[in-house]
């Protein structure tokens, strides 16, 4: 069995890290643009361009799980950026 405190195994499992955390950024930024297809679609099929009409109830919430999406994209970005200069 590996020695978790060797330097090596620290640096496999900060390489392991970055891809996964790489993988979901990406996984992620699929969805948003699945998400934004879909609202676009949403917008036209219904014809309610704007917020304040009741057919718009489902594209506000593709809208809101789209930006949590996003959010979550941009705190893993942060996540990852801080491995990479760690590993500096």
């Amino acid at each position: 069995m590996a020695n978790p405190y060797r330097a090596e195994t620290l640096r496999e499992t900060g390489a392991t890290n970055r891809f996964q955390i790489a993988t979901l950024i990406s996984d992620l930024s699929r969805t948003v643009a699945l998400l934004t297809a879909e609202i676009e679609h949403e917008e036209k099929r219904a014809g309610a361009p704007h917020l304040a009409d009741p057919a718009y109830s489902v594209l506000v919430s593709l809208r809101a799980r789209r930006e949590n999406i996003e959010a979550t994209i941009a705190s893993l970005e942060g996540v990852s950026s801080s491995l990479v200069s760690k590993r500096a």
